[in-house]
């Protein structure tokens, strides 16, 4: 076992060996032999010996415990159910064998096997929790239930009953078991007993959270409608904290509900269970004023009162009534707000939400107005001002920030933006000093002036200035270089270089990021996208591994996380784990990885280094199956990572979301179904039956053909579809979502060359089936479509024609369709080879055939039918086509070696010289990844030029 802890897995299995020579029947160091097998590769080996030991049904622990393990690893929890299944009946009375079965059970989610074991559990150890985890995988059965019926009448009616009858005998000890009561009742709807649930003697028992209790009956009024208690017990915690935004919230939506129904208090009794209810705007306006009053007298300053005196005037304007409350103008309550807290990173993001309120004709007023009250002093006379300490920096970000949004920027003419540019980045410099102790993984304090320069910039380059970009490379890059830890430096950087068509520099800046967990899922997108379009075959690999890991261990995690839950009581986290999973396995982006995985593992593998029929066979590839979740696909991204202070028309919107996940799955279904397509040409391979026998139907073949063209018919739906979608021309915002693959798809003609590839593999079965007298017009048609196939591959080929990268007026100019239309040729000159070498399977025979004839008959004027002299034109043609583009690369390669970078004039920017050195090392990585993505799209070329050689019948 020592040897197995330390990885020595070899001298493991030798130890095991000497011990079962010794003896023979020594089950657990069969076990521990068989896990060195298993970590040594040796699968089959492992399992055999495993299942020999459990066969024999063991009962000690060791034994036990090491299957375990083993089966883990195997990825076979389900074989650990059966284990311990046969330990409890030899063993009945056993507390440590039953609980492992049934954590066993919750490893694979067999509920109503977890509640036997649980109810046999208490059975022998009459112990609470053990009741309770039975209670719980009911609740577990009625989550999973697809019928939301069954799970109201039965599972979680008899959830409630068991529970009651714990709290009748009043045996109710834990908190977990209130919990738990809790979420049945509001699960069933029951909201006025969970309501009396919380505030009874069991609610007693809700201490671990802060508020618990309180939130819990806040939740209960609101589904109730209960209206004047909400407000009363928003009203009453607010005295408590009045900075907790939540029941502010809470508050006005009361208030303003109550005076809609035009509530009343009573005369005589209590307002409400909760005491006192306001339910008039007077009472509302009072109560802030008080909140405000309040807050000058506390000895740190609150947040909370202020926004919530514009939030209230927020509300009344949007109905239509404000003045007659004199709450006072929100462009003054803003400016006092500054003073307040401009000196804070939040104030920003606080003053944003209200910003709606400020007439447009007053934007540059309120801006200057801010800026007089910030301590700056300039040097000399026409110098720059500079704040003096790090709190008249922050103010003065703010106001910057607060420009930018109120578009202010946006307004200005090129040559005013560049002049602000060029102030912020002073400013940026100058702030520097603030930082110099921060340590590497801190920010530095300016940052978001490099940043928001950067923003600026890159209106330029979408207006049409070239240069802009450069720039804004140049100053990420250094901004970079002083605040190695900034995130936004890098996201941006990773954006700015995939549009430019550069992917080397964002493998090592993604890498940096060291995105955790569930991020490979919300910001993985911004990788994955573009690693395979952009040629970069080992990267895009590499990052389709990393996703896929996380996404498959997430499997095995979430198990975990529940067993943990059931052990420590945390019933209510139960439900959150498997929705958490379920939003994982149904991530769009888990969907397009495993798709593009598959499709590039074909394209750098099949008939290269294994055959078509073996790649796919080791994938498990099948054409009539699907595994997408197509109806309840998640759209996981996260699109806002990127910081951005557009204002809200130039920003990503709800709208933006709705049609880039649109786009998305339309993409991924054309990309699947050509998965799918690709997968079905072996099953399609020669059968050996005598023409018009009756069994071709039976063995299956003539079925795969029809799934074949049934696939077909959906590919043409999906790209109909997804051209009316690009009908539309949608413009994301820059910083919003990457658009997908699919307009180049279309407008380079790969797709027009890919479905007629489909086309042809049915026209060739049709010939297989019929033999070749008589199919003069078949052969025909396959001729046809062989010439039509190398005028589109090579009108294909002319659209990847051009340079790279180019030189103009001193400035680089990339370009990136370019060499997406590169990679789409080799994907799809790799597909008309697969189809191929399925032609090739079926006119072989023939041609063998046909020769044995001639033989026999001993003449030579045995025709030989046009099909065969069509393919070998057509296979001759495909390889002078490959060659050509194989020798066009050479050149794109040595055009890209000899661009000398240096000789750029860099004039007229407005780059100091230290910049420009960031500049050179910025147009360096573009070049080199330029030169990396044709090295590899080269290098695959010309595998697959040695496929095409192989192919003369």
């Amino acid at each position: 076992a020592d040897y197995l802890d330390n990885g020595n897995n070899k001298m493991a299995i030798q130890q095991a060996d000497k011990l079962l020579k010794k003896h023979k029947d020594l089950h657990c160091a069969k076990v521990l032999k068989a896990i060195g097998l298993q970590r040594t590769g040796k699968q089959d080996e492992a399992y055999a010996l495993a299942q020999e030991v459990a066969a024999l049904e063991p009962t000690d622990d060791n034994s036990l415990q090491a299957l375990t393990i083993l089966y883990r690893e195997m990825h076979r929890p389900e074989l650990v159910t059966k284990l311990y299944e046969a330990a409890v009946k030899k063993v009945p009375n056993s507390e440590e064998y039953h609980s492992h079965l049934f954590m066993a059970y919750a490893r694979v989610g067999e509920y109503k096997k977890m509640q036997q074991a649980g109810m046999a559990l208490y059975k022998i150890v009459p112990k609470n929790p053990y009741y309770f985890w039975s209670v719980m995988s009911l609740i577990m059965q009625s989550i999973s239930a697809q019928d939301e019926n069954l799970s109201k009448t039965m599972f979680l009616p008899l959830a409630e009953r068991m529970v009651e009858k714990m709290v009748k005998e009043d045996k109710i000890e834990a908190e977990a078991e209130v919990e738990l009561y809790y979420m049945i009742l509001e699960r069933l709807e029951k909201y006025k007993e969970a309501l009396d649930v919380v505030r009874g003697k069991l609610g007693e028992k809700l201490t671990s959270e802060l508020q618990s209790r309180e939130n819990k009956c806040m939740a209960m009024y609101k589904k109730l409608h209960r209206w004047p208690e909400c407000n009363a017990l928003a009203r009453r915690l607010l005295l408590k904290n009045s900075d907790d935004w939540q029941f502010y919230i809470t508050y006005f939506d009361s208030v303003f509900q109550l005076i809609d129904e035009s509530w009343m208090p009573p005369a005589e009794e209590e307002h409400s269970l909760e005491g006192e209810v306001h339910c008039s705007i007077e009472q509302a306006v009072n109560f802030i004023e008080e909140r405000i009053a309040e807050e000058s007298k506390s000895s740190r300053p609150l947040r909370g009162p202020y926004l919530a005196k514009l939030e209230l005037i927020r509300r009344l304007r949007h109905r239509g009534c404000n003045d007659e409350y004199k709450l006072g103008d929100p462009e003054e309550l803003m400016f006092q707000y500054f003073k307040k807290f401009g000196d804070k990173p939040c104030c920003f993001t606080d003053l944003k939400v209200f910003v709606d309120l400020l007439p447009p004709s007053q934007y540059t007023k309120f801006i200057q107005q801010l800026l007089d009250v910030i301590p700056l002093a300039a040097a000399a006379e026409n110098e720059v001002a500079l704040p003096g300490d790090i709190k008249a920096l922050q103010q003065h970000l703010c106001v910057v920030q607060l420009s930018r949004l109120l578009g202010i920027y946006h307004a200005m003419e090129k040559k005013q933006k560049l002049a602000v540019v060029q102030e912020l980045m002073l400013r940026y410099h100058h702030g520097l000093e603030f930082g110099k102790s921060c340590l590497k993984t801190e920010l530095q304090f300016s940052d978001y002036y490099c940043l928001l320069a950067v923003h600026l910039l890159l209106d330029l380059w979408l207006e049409g200035e070239e240069a802009a970009v450069w720039q804004c490379l140049t100053l990420l890059e250094e901004g970079l270089s002083h605040s190695p830890s900034n995130a936004q430096f890098k996201l941006l950087l990773i954006r700015i270089y995939c549009r430019l068509g550069a992917f080397e520099p964002v493998s090592e800046l993604y890498s940096s990021l060291d995105a955790k967990h569930i991020q490979h899922d919300t910001i993985g997108y911004l990788l994955t996208r573009y690693a395979g379009s952009l040629g970069h075959y080992a990267a895009a690999s590499q990052s389709c591994n990393f996703a896929l890991r996380f996404f498959h261990s997430n499997q095995k995690d979430t198990s975990e996380y529940i067993i943990q839950a059931y052990k420590y009581g945390a019933f209510e986290k139960i439900p959150e784990f498997i929705a958490f999973r379920n939003r994982l396995n149904s991530s769009l982006h888990f969907a397009q990885v495993r798709t593009e995985r598959m499709l590039l593992d074909l394209l750098l593998e099949a008939n290269i280094s294994t055959s078509l029929e073996e790649s796919i066979k080791s994938m498990s590839l099948n054409p009539e199956e699907d595994d997408i979740p197509w109806k309840d696909l998640r759209d996981n991204r996260d699109l806002t990572v990127l910081f951005s202070w557009d204002p809200k028309d130039r920003d990503i919107s709800e709208e933006h979301r709705k049609l880039s996940l649109e786009e998305e799955t339309l993409w991924l279904r054309i990309r699947s179904l050509t998965l799918r397509l690709v997968s079905g040409l072996p099953t399609l391979g020669h059968t050996i039956q005598p023409k018009n026998s009756e069994k071709t139907a039976e063995n299956g073949v003539s079925s795969k053909i029809d799934t074949i063209r049934a696939l077909l018919q959906q590919l043409e739906a999906a790209v109909d579809s997804g051209k009316k979608f690009l009908e539309q021309k949608i413009q994301y915002p820059v910083l919003g979502p990457p658009p997908t693959r699919m307009a180049g798809f279309f407008s380079n003609g790969s797709c027009q060359c890919q479905t007629s590839l489909f086309y042809l593999v049915s026209d060739i079965y049709e010939l297989d089936t019929n033999g070749l007298e008589d199919s003069a017009e078949i052969q025909e048609r396959i001729g046809n479509s062989f010439k039509s196939l190398v005028e589109r591959l090579t009108d294909l080929f002319n659209k990847c024609k051009g340079d790279l990268i180019e030189v103009r007026d001193g400035t680089l100019k990339t370009h990136p369709n370019l060499l997406e239309n590169l990679v789409f040729f080799v994907e799809t000159i790799s597909i008309a080879l697969w189809v191929s070498s399925y032609c090739d399977s079926i006119l072989r025979p023939f041609k063998s055939n046909l020769q044995k004839k001639k033989k026999k008959k001993k003449e030579s004027s045995v025709a030989m039918p046009p099909v065969f002299t069509h393919f070998l034109d057509y296979v001759t043609e495909l390889q002078t086509l490959t060659s050509n583009v194989i020798d066009h690369i050479k050149g794109l390669e040595i055009i890209l070696t000899a661009l000398k970078l240096e000789e750029l004039s860099l004039k007229d920017t407005l780059l100091l010289q230290e910049e420009k050195k960031f500049t050179k090392t910025v147009q360096g990585k573009v070049q080199s990844s330029y030169h990396h993505s044709v090295q590899e799209i080269g290098e695959l070329l010309k595998k697959r030029l040695d496929t095409i050689k192989k192919l003369k019948i």
